[in-house]
């Protein structure tokens, strides 16, 4: 028996209406729909029943069917038999010409009437469907603006933390944190963030925003400064206090253009809107340079350097300014230089005049003893090697034996005398650090990692990090937090962990 549907061209037109409001696809909308009926006509003729309901997409006619299962016998399927949705080959030929075991076979049922109760039904399956439906298209869409600026109105503000509705679409929230210290918004205010997280929840997609991150500020950039915009102008670090100060780091190809000019604008029209936007936070645009030295002198700015003494082997530098600059340079509570430092990614430390030559005094000095201790040698061929530009044992066990023989007062013997005695004293203390290293249960793959200073290692050793794979598995705060900041920049920090895990893991990995 069969049972015909009428045409309903007013359905069709009713689910394409409510795809395009909810912006999601036709098919999700016609399928909750299916479910509903089904749904209705189970609590019809029984739950127990395998009922399907299927709309057709062309003409909107609504099929409703039992489906059963076609099985050789009842034992052949032993304890798993059911009648109300099994039959056997000979049962099954009342729906089909020819059935086979396996097949599935539909008995056609009248299409339920819809009730008050069976309407409220079927709303509530189609909203739950609709609504996770676009739940889902809603974190699709966000997932993939992860890192962009969005806008909003706030709705309402809860200890601190900051829901805002976003264009309609859906509701992010700002935690007080990710809130510019110093500003109030109130319901009804509109706010501009970033979208820092999007994760899935029951209630919809939770739209993580921050209106602290250096990228929000980086992005602001982006739309204020067409040459931003359009690469001509590249941003190459930002470092920020917010709502207080802010340094970024700008670049250009094109020598005929002013990075730094373009980027502030005439009479800062375009940095104004940022920093209005930033809550008043002071931004200095530095011009970016490959040359390390010449991008700190650039990025401690206001401070005017007198001298810049770097060390790539620790990515630290020493800023030498003049009295008057020193309080300039390190701003206050050394916010100024701390952002030199992120911006830059360098360990920067500044001095006067006076500290610095008390800082070479005090390295003379340490070079002189680990001299005359090392080569065993007198106090006065170890000024003459710190002197002539010698630093540690290691140049001059392996400098050319040439450049030691043409010191004053130096020969070919006492050349080879000096190498020999610094290769020795080398070999001491590489094997003293090897044991000292397994007494801690470290491997030799961490032991030779020579991308950090021995030292370095062996304190990591102490804190319990004894194997390359260790190291490769920890985050730039945590390896920070067990060498100290004074020891290592999260840049440095972050550059030590990828080399670990490419080692450890035998992975690529692309360099910054």
């Amino acid at each position: 028996m069969s049972f015909e549907s009428m045409p309903r061209q007013d359905l069709l037109i009713a689910i394409d209406t409510l795809a395009q409001d909810k912006q999601i696809e036709r098919d999700i909308v016609i399928e909750s729909l299916e479910a509903a009926i089904a749904k209705i006509a189970k609590h019809k003729y029984g739950e127990e029943f395998n009922i399907v309901a299927t709309i057709d997409r062309k003409n909107g006619s609504i099929h409703v069917k039992r489906l059963f299962t076609v099985i050789e016998s009842p034992e052949s399927v032993g304890e798993d038999y059911d009648s109300n949705t099994m039959l056997t080959v000979d049962a099954a030929k009342k729906y089909a010409k020819n059935p086979s075991v396996g097949d599935v076979v539909e008995d056609p049922l009248p299409e339920p009437e819809f009730g008050r109760m069976a309407f409220q039904t079927a709303k509530q399956i189609m909203t739950a469907r609709v609504r996770d439906a676009e739940r889902g298209r809603q974190y699709e869409e966000f997932k993939d603006n992860i890192g962009d600026i969005v806008s909003g109105v706030v709705k309402h503000i809860e200890f601190g933390n900051v829901f805002v509705d976003i264009n309609g679409k859906a509701e992010g929230y700002i935690k007080s944190s990710e809130l510019i210290p110093g500003e109030k918004l109130a319901a009804g205010d509109r706010v501009r963030a970033l979208i820092m997280d999007v994760t899935r929840s029951n209630t919809g997609p939770q739209i993580l925003l921050t209106r602290t991150h250096p990228l929000f500020m980086e992005k602001l950039f982006v739309q204020e400064v067409p040459e931003i915009y359009e690469g001509l102008i590249k941003i190459k670090s930002v470092a920020r206090a917010p709502g207080s100060h802010a340094k970024i780091a700008v670049e250009t190809s094109d020598p005929s253009i002013d990075a730094v000019g373009m980027t502030v604008g005439i009479k800062g029209t375009r940095i104004q809107p940022v920093i209005n936007e930033c809550h008043g936070e002071k931004i200095d645009v530095i011009l970016y340079s490959e040359d390390p030295a010449v991008f700190i002198v650039n990025a401690i700015q206001p401070a005017k350097v007198a001298k810049i003494i770097v060390d790539e082997d620790t990515r630290t530098a020493a800023v030498v300014v003049n009295e008057d600059q020193q309080s300039l340079a390190i701003g206050r509570r050394g916010q100024n230089v701390r952002l030199a430092s992120q911006l830059t990614g360098w360990n920067i430390d500044v001095m006067n005049e006076a500290q610095e030559q008390e800082r070479r005094a005090t390295e003379f000095k340490e070079k002189t003893e680990l001299f005359i201790k090392g080569l065993d040698v007198d106090e006065m061929i170890a000024h003459l090697l710190i002197t002539e530009g010698f630093r540690t044992i290691e140049e001059v066990a392996f400098v050319d034996s040439s450049e030691l023989e043409s010191i004053e007062g130096f020969n070919q013997e006492l050349a080879t005398e000096l190498q020999k005695r610094a290769k020795a004293y080398l070999a001491r203390v590489e094997q003293d650090y090897i044991d000292n290293g397994h007494k801690m249960g470290m491997t030799d793959d961490l032991l030779h990692f020579d991308f950090i200073k021995r030292p370095v290692i062996l304190k990591l050793g102490e804190n319990g990090v004894k194997s390359l794979e260790d190291l490769a598995d920890l985050s730039s705060d945590e390896l920070i937090e067990i060498v100290g900041e004074d020891t290592m920049s999260k840049h440095l920090a972050g550059r030590v962990i990828m080399k670990a895990r490419e080692l450890a893991y035998n992975i690529a990995v692309e360099n910054e």
